[in-house]
């Protein structure tokens, strides 16, 4: 007989209360987001209404979300270790997965992917860093924007940035350049070997509240006047939205964005401190 272990309590309830929590989040994001609306801020009415809420179709998005069907088929078992906060059920952060389970719990949807797309479109970006690579769709959207553009990321699991080397290979990103390695190590180098200064920022690769921090003030330094940095699930946890109302109060942060999955993070000089939830 083969006898299957039993659930415990924990195991049970854990996902349920996680659940709950994101959608008491979701539902507050709901009641306070606006559109463009009543905007009177001319910068971010016009990237609300000419970037992010943009429904064109870009040539990028088929081959994109066709990498993510393949990823979605893909039976491969890896092991994934993952170096941030794990998953939000509790889940192990160091198990083995499949590549399919991976790119259905990990990357993000392709709403998201392909906003940030628009964005480094819109704003011409050149230099793009990405904290957190995973199976390299996100990065994909953010180096397809434009073949001029260099995208640096930086992943610490080896099995999802030899997944991610594989996407960029099927879609033909010759101006992406994965780092591996934890990003304590990575990070400062990445930064150094840009040669200035960068105009878009993501930060995917930790949802913990000091880690995210430490990562947002090391890049400060190397921003310009008109540089975004995105920070990804900003209400992931309760540990990311303080981490989300930490970065909104440093002093040389203008302007922010709160589209519920991902923060824009503004240093418009002369620009007065406003804060903007928003539909997308």
């Amino acid at each position: 007989n083969i006898t299957l272990p039993i659930p415990t309590f924990a195991a049970v309830i854990s996902p349920l209360l996680a659940a709950a929590a994101h959608a008491a989040r979701y539902a507050r994001y709901w009641w306070q987001a606006g559109t463009a609306h009543g905007l009177h801020a001319p910068f971010v009415y016009d990237l609300y209404t000419l970037a992010l809420r943009h429904d064109g179709e870009f040539a990028a998005f088929g081959p994109i979300e066709a990498r993510r069907t393949a990823l979605l088929a893909d039976q491969r078992l890896i092991a994934v270790h993952d170096f941030g906060a794990g998953s939000r059920t509790g889940a192990p952060a160091h198990r083995p997965r499949t590549v399919a389970q991976v790119a259905r719990t990990a990357a993000k949807p392709a709403r998201y992917g392909q906003l940030l797309l628009r964005l480094v479109n819109y704003l011409r970006a050149r230099r793009v860093l990405e904290l957190g690579t995973s199976l390299g769709l996100t990065t994909a959207y953010l180096a397809a924007a434009d073949s001029r553009t260099r995208v640096v990321t930086l992943e610490g699991d080896p099995a999802s940035a030899a997944v991610a080397r594989e996407t960029f290979g099927a879609l033909n990103l010759a101006n992406v350049e994965l780092v591996e390695g934890e990003f304590s190590t990575t990070l400062d180098r990445a930064l150094a070997a840009f040669g200035g200064p960068l105009d878009v920022v993501f930060f995917d690769g930790n949802h913990r509240y000091e880690p995210t921090l430490d990562y947002v003030r090391r890049c400060l330094p190397h921003r310009h006047a008109e540089t975004v940095f995105v920070l990804d699930d900003i209400h992931w946890s309760a540990e990311m939205e303080r981490a989300w109302e930490a970065v909104k109060q440093l002093p040389e942060v203008t302007i922010t964005i709160d589209l519920f999955a991902v923060g824009l993070i503004f240093f418009r000089p002369n620009a007065p401190k406003q804060h903007f939830t928003l539909w997308v």
